[in-house]
C-alpha cells in the first residue's frame, strides 16, 4: 500500500532540490569583472564626450533613489513568481502603498506611514492570492483587475481623506515629515572631491560609491538589505525551499507534505507588502506627499527588472539599478548625458557584434554591427537629443534589455499554471 507514495517521493525529490535555474550563471568574480569593464567603458565615454554628469555623485545618488521603488516592486514579483503566482498587480499594490503610506504618514508620522503603506500593499497581495490561488482565476486577469481597482479606489478615497487639510486636495495629500537622511561624514566629502578630479576609472568609482553614502534615506538602507535577506531566505532555508518548490512542481511538493496553498498565500502577501513599501518610498521619501499618478508604471518596470534578473535577487538589483540610472537622466543634464550614452551604446553594440562573431553567430553579429553603426552615426551627426528621447530612455532600455536577455531566461516551471489541491492523486 505504501509503494505508490514512496515512488512519488523518490521521483519528485530531485525536482525540489534543483528548483533554481539550470542555465549558466556568472560567478561572482566574473560578474564583478563585467561590471568593472562596463564602468571603465563608461569612463572612456565620459572623457571623450566631456559629459562628467554621467558618473558624478549627484547623478548616482539620484539613480539610487529612483532604483529603490523599482527594485522593491521587482522583489515583490520575485517572491510571488517563485511560488508560482504571476503578479501583474504590482502596479496596483504600489499605488495602494503610496496612498496608505501618505494617509497615515501625515497624521501619525512617517514611520507609521511606512507600516500602514506596507499593510495596504499586503491587502492587494491578499486579494490577488484569494482570487488566483483559491478560485484559480487567470493570474493576468486578476493582476490587471487589481491595478484598475487600486487606481479607482485611491482616486475615490483621496478627496475624502485629503481635502480640508492644509496642503491637501483631491489629488494630493498634505505633506509628510521626512524619515531623515544620513551621510557618512568625511568619506562622502572625500569621494566627492575624488570624483571632481575627473580621473579615468578612479573618479567614476568614487562617484558611484559617493552616491551610496551621501544623503541616503534610512528606508533606502532597509530596501537594499532586503535583497540579500530575500536570497538567504529563499535559497538557504527550508521555508524557502518549500516555497520555491511550489513554483517548480506543486504536485511533488504536495506529495512531500507541503501545504502549497499556504505557501502561495504567504508569498503573494509578502509580494504585495514589498510593492507597497515601494509605493511608500515614492510618497514619503521621493516626494513628501501622495500625488495621483506618481507610480507611473514603476510596477511594470520592476517586473521587467525581475525578468531581466532571471528571477534572482542579484540580477534584479542590477536591473533596477540600470533602470533607475536611465530614469535619473531626466532630472540631471538629461539631453547632454543621453547624447553621451549614445556613444556608449554604440561601443557596447560593436563589442557585442565581435563576441557574436567569436561565437560563430554571423547573422546576429551583422545585425548588431549595423545597429551599432547607426547609433554611432546618430551620435556623430547630432549635438544633443530631443527631450522626448530623454523621457523615453528608461522605457526603451527596459525593452532592449528584455530582448537581449530573453534567450537565457527561465522562469519557475509552474509559474502561472493552475493548481488544485490533490490534483496529483
Amino acid at each position: 500500500m505504501t509503494t505508490p507514495q514512496t515512488s512519488a517521493v523518490d521521483v519528485n525529490q530531485p525536482t525540489l532540490q534543483h528548483a533554481a535555474p539550470t542555465g549558466r550563471r556568472l560567478s561572482l568574480p566574473v560578474l564583478l569583472l563585467v561590471i568593472a569593464g562596463a564602468l571603465a567603458l563608461t569612463s572612456i565615454v565620459r572623457i571623450i564626450t566631456g559629459a562628467d554628469g554621467i558618473t558624478n555623485v549627484s547623478q548616482m545618488s539620484t539613480a539610487l533613489q529612483l532604483a529603490v521603488p523599482i527594485g522593491l516592486a521587482g522583489l515583490g514579483g520575485l517572491w510571488a513568481e517563485r511560488a508560482g503566482v504571476v503578479n501583474i498587480g504590482l502596479e496596483g499594490m504600489m499605488i495602494l502603498g503610496t496612498w496608505f503610506g501618505a494617509w497615515a504618514g501625515f497624521q501619525w508620522g512617517p514611520w507609521t506611514g511606512v507600516l500602514v503603506g506596507i499593510i495596504g500593499g499586503c491587502l492587494g497581495g491578499l486579494l490577488h492570492a484569494f482570487v488566483t490561488v483559491t478560485f484559480n482565476v487567470n493570474h493576468i486577469v486578476s493582476g490587471v483587475a487589481i491595478n484598475i481597482l487600486a487606481l479607482g479606489a485611491t482616486r475615490y478615497l483621496a478627496p475624502l481623506a485629503f481635502e480640508g487639510h492644509q496642503g491637501g486636495s483631491a489629488k494630493q495629500s498634505p505633506a509628510v515629515e521626512s524619515l531623515g537622511n544620513f551621510t557618512v561624514p568625511g568619506l562622502s566629502d572625500a569621494l566627492r572631491d575624488l570624483n571632481n578630479q575627473g580621473w579615468f576609472f578612479i573618479s567614476d568609482i568614487a562617484g558611484l560609491l559617493g552616491g551610496l553614502v551621501t544623503n541616503v534615506s534610512w528606508l533606502t538602507l532597509i530596501a537594499v538589505a532586503l535583497i540579500p535577506a530575500t536570497w538567504w531566505i529563499l535559497w538557504r532555508t527550508a521555508f524557502g525551499l518549500r516555497l520555491r518548490s511550489c513554483g517548480e512542481n506543486p504536485v511533488a511538493a504536495e506529495s512531500l507534505g507541503v501545504n502549497v496553498y499556504k505557501y502561495k498565500y504567504i508569498a503573494v502577501v509578502i509580494s504585495g507588502g514589498l510593492a507597497g513599501l515601494g509605493g511608500v518610498f515614492l510618497s514619503i521619501v521621493a516626494n513628501p506627499f501622495y500625488l495621483e499618478g506618481q507610480v507611473s508604471g514603476r510596477g511594470f518596470i520592476g517586473l521587467a527588472a525581475m525578468i531581466f534578473g532571471n528571477w534572482m535577487p542579484g540580477g534584479l538589483a542590477i536591473g533596477a539599478g540600470l533602470f533607475g540610472y536611465t530614469d535619473s537622466l531626466n532630472l540631471r543634464g538629461g539631453s547632454e548625458n543621453v547624447h553621451a550614452l549614445l556613444l556608449l551604446g554604440a561601443l557596447l553594440l560593436i563589442i557585442g557584434a565581435i563576441w557574436l562573431v567569436i561565437s560563430k553567430k554571423y547573422v546576429k553579429a551583422a545585425i548588431t554591427a549595423v545597429v551599432g553603426a547607426l547609433v554611432f552615426a546618430w551620435y556623430v551627426g547630432t549635438d544633443e537629443v530631443p527631450n522626448q528621447v530623454v523621457s523615453a530612455t528608461p522605457y526603451v532600455i527596459t525593452l532592449v534589455v528584455l530582448v537581449l536577455s530573453a534567450q537565457r531566461l527561465r522562469m519557475p516551471r509552474a509559474n502561472g499554471l493552475p493548481y488544485r489541491k490533490g490534483q496529483g492523486k
